[in-house]
């Protein structure tokens, strides 16, 4: 196999996401020697996420699955485990619910976010490992840290990285659950 054929079979093992110079909730998300504009949690970045800080965690996270939206799209090529959303999908950010920041089907009576929203934003949606069971789950350590599709002009985010939906085209079929996102200050 030439070595452009090994190249485009391999995936991505790490992506950079640093900070925008002029707005801490703007950044760039460095991928192959390419950069992509990504927003950022409305509070910046930090090193000590706490629950509904806002803040994106400073932190190498592996991607671990993801979502799609089976009626805006067809599923996405990827080596990811991605599954279709649906409206009984929702995610926990009840620090106090043993189902903390874990998927949760709806109707659900604690505290979640939906994740079969009237935006865009998660027709992709990829799960970063940020204090999740079983790697770790601390109560208030921050739920829903997503890797998803921004809004138009990058407004920032409730704490993950979101970029154009061009980006999110170009990265999926390039990474898979080896990939770590590094979050850096």
């Amino acid at each position: 196999m030439s070595e452009k054929g090994r190249r485009k079979n391999r995936a991505i093992s790490t992506l950079c996401v640093r900070p925008a110079a002029r707005d801490r909730r703007r950044g760039l998300l460095i991928a192959d020697g390419r950069a992509f504009p990504c927003a950022l949690g409305r509070a910046g970045m930090t090193a000590r996420k706490r629950e509904g800080d806002g803040a994106t965690p400073v932190a190498a996270m592996r991607v671990v699955y993801g979502w799609f939206r089976p009626d805006r799209l067809s599923r996405p090529a990827s080596a990811l485990d991605l599954e279709p959303i649906t409206a009984r999908d929702g995610w926990c950010d009840a620090p106090a619910d043993p189902n903390y920041n874990c998927p949760v089907t709806l109707p659900f009576a604690a505290s979640h976010e939906k994740m079969w929203r009237d935006d865009r934003l998660y027709d992709v949606c990829l799960v970063l490992e940020w204090n999740l069971p079983p790697f770790c789950r601390k109560r208030h350590g921050g739920s829903a840290i997503f890797l998803h599709l921004a809004k138009p002009g990058f407004p920032p985010t409730e704490g993950c990285i979101a970029v154009a939906p061009g980006t999110m085209r170009w990265l999926l079929p390039r990474i898979g659950p080896q990939t770590v996102v590094k979050v850096l200050p």
